[in-house]
């Protein structure tokens, strides 16, 4: 490295006097180096050199797995001349008898996320801080998004027992109330380093506490874009923009986020499937060498720590390729006091009495090597969020791109974003799916010798329903295929149900087409039946009462809840139901009012 980021600039000299510091600045900013190089800077610099059974003489704390493992890394890396300063990492998904083990001989920059170390806190009694110097909490924002407070707090009270005097560093791309809390009573006399202005080196004095909240940082080299899809086009139009970018483009690597475990799983399926086994002729228009192969990776916290692991590396050293991710909801529960995490979507939906936290597997502090496009396929369900999603490409003054995929009926999230300063520009549905006229192999059959003359809209949304009838076909290929995305659908709605309740009036599930939205996942038909349960509870096999009139709250049928979105076709401007529906060829009915049943 020849020069440094801004962050570094104004965090390293400022760290190396031994000062504490709040650091806040864009994700992908360079901020894993601005305090790990000032760390074995001092640490290396010590008159008495550091023995491997002096134990821990810095804590890093991170919000994840992958970003541990990432941390590790860099550490080592600099660590490489001082090879008496030995580096360790706590997570969950380890064994406990190892990392016991490794505690045991010593550890003297540990790496760790939090409810892993509130394990060992308790449980191992060879772990002790007396001789900590550093204490480093990355991703402060995240830990606590993550409900990791209460840990925090159990961290900060073993830390202060032991030892006192220390310097303390809390790094984050987003400054929240509870940063700002956790800042108050962790750190003394802190810096405030603030890196936002599209001049890095600048940050704006004028800038108050009130306005740092609602703002965001967001790098110089990111474009942003959004495109509003109907519901029943949805899963076309994100294949032909994999398609586009991916397959008729060079070098192009790209993370598509979705908002439960059961979509990523079906789409990695879907897609693996049909596109990636799809290899039509290319047209005259294109040049011979301009289509690659695809490939497929998927990341999602209910995969073993091992494959998540191998997923992380694969995608970070490999130059192309499609990473599948999820975001998570936990809930507290025993596995998680005992340093485990398993996140479920729709066990945590169904335990609304306890606290659920939203945690994105690759949208924090992730350093993704030469990601060129973030697809948010679900929405965030915040500004914060939306920021650390995109916040995986761009990284450190590389160019990059992000798309966020909207139904007509959700467009006034874009306002949403922009009164935070978040502004995205429209990309055309249409010239999006226009690459389907790249690929014979999405060229309507015509029977006999008759040849298609379509041209311009109308060959493009011929190919749509070529491509939607390949899905169908798959889909409907067995009944384990049906079943797979009959409960990725229910996955699907009931993480819509969800939404804060700021956004209810954008993102509400009664907004939606259940028999539109049923085509986003190959059904021909919506399904019968499918329910959205705040409460588990087992089917009565009792034929409910028809003159009964109370209803429960707790339990509604979505095919008769869910309305019309008020556009379902290719135009902005097009009518709904069925008549759109006949223009794709897709046999939608449209939604009529009728009796509801218990």
């Amino acid at each position: 490295m020849s020069s440094m980021t801004s962050v570094q600039k104004q965090s390293i000299p400022v760290l190396l006097e031994g000062r504490d510091a709040l650091v806040r600045s864009q994700t992908g900013s360079g901020k894993t180096l601005a305090y790990c190089i000032p760390v074995v800077q001092s640490l290396q610099a010590l008159t008495s050199k550091i023995q491997r059974s002096d134990g821990p003489y810095a804590l890093v704390l991170v919000p994840t797995r992958e970003l541990a493992l990432q941390s590790f890394d860099t550490v080592q890396k600099l660590l490489k001349p001082f090879t008496w300063i030995v580096p360790g990492v706590l997570m969950g998904g380890e064994k406990r008898k190892s990392e016991k083990a490794r505690l045991r001989k010593g550890i003297n920059i540990l790496i760790s996320t939090p409810g892993r170390l509130v394990d060992h806190i308790r449980s191992t009694k060879n772990i002790h801080f007396n001789r900590i110097q550093w204490l480093v909490v990355d991703e402060a924002d995240r830990i606590l998004d993550l409900g990791f407070e209460k840990d925090i707090t159990v961290i900060l009270n073993a830390v202060n027992a032991e030892c006192q005097k220390r310097q303390n560093v809390l790094l984050s791309a987003t400054l929240t109330e509870g940063v700002t809390r956790l800042a108050d009573i962790s750190l003394h006399n802190p810096v405030s380093i603030s890196v936002l202005d599209k001049i890095w080196d600048q940050p704006n004095p004028k800038e108050d506490a009130s306005t740092q909240l609602d703002s965001f940082a967001i790098p110089e080299s990111l474009d942003q874009h959004v495109v509003l899809v109907p519901s029943k086009l949805r899963l076309v139009c994100l294949a032909a923009f994999i398609l586009q970018k991916c397959k008729f483009e060079k070098d192009q690597k790209m993370i598509v986020f979705f908002s439960s475990c059961e979509l990523v799983e079906f789409h990695y399926s879907i897609f693996v499937h049909t596109l990636s086994c799809r290899s039509g002729a290319p047209t005259s228009e294109q040049l011979p060498s301009a289509s690659w192969p695809l490939k497929f990776l998927r990341l999602h916290g209910n995969m073993e720590q091992e494959e998540r692991t191998s997923v992380f590396h694969e995608f970070s050293h490999s130059g192309t390729g499609v990473l599948l991710c999820t975001t998570l909801r936990s809930c507290k529960s025993s596995k998680e006091k005992s340093g485990y995490l398993k996140f479920s979507a729709l066990e945590a939906l169904h335990r609304r009495e306890d606290h659920t936290f939203l945690k994105d597997v690759a949208a924090r502090g992730l350093d993704l090597p030469h990601v060129t496009w973030i697809v948010q396929y679900s929405a965030p369900s915040s500004p914060a969020e939306y920021i650390h999603r995109i916040g995986r490409t761009a990284r450190i003054g590389c160019h990059g791109s992000s798309l966020l995929i909207l139904a007509p009926s959700e467009a006034e999230y874009v306002n949403s974003l922009a009164s935070h300063k978040i502004n995205v520009s429209e990309i055309k549905m249409e010239d999006i799916l226009a690459v389907l006229t790249k690929d014979d192999c999405f060229k309507r059959r015509q029977r006999g010798a008759q040849k298609s003359h379509a041209t311009g809209s109308q060959e493009i949304r011929e190919r749509a329903t070529v491509l939607q009838t390949v899905f169908e076909d798959y889909v409907h290929s067995s009944e384990r295929t049906v079943s797979w995305a009959k409960k990725a659908l229910q996955s699907f709605i009931r993480a819509y149900a969800t939404y804060p309740r700021e956004l209810k009036p954008i993102f509400h599930v009664r907004s939606l087409h259940l028999g539109h939205v049923a085509k986003s996942f190959g059904l021909r038909d919506a399904p019968r039946n499918l329910s959205v349960s705040t409460v588990k509870k087992k089917a009565s096999l009792k034929r409910p009462d028809p003159r009964r009139k109370t209803r429960n709250k707790h339990h509604f049928v979505l095919a008769e809840v869910l309305h019309s979105e008020y556009s379902s076709g290719l135009e902005a401007g097009g009518t709904k139901g069925g008549k759109q529906g006949k223009q794709w060829g897709f046999q939608v009915a449209p939604s009529k009012p009728g009796p509801r049943r218990e």
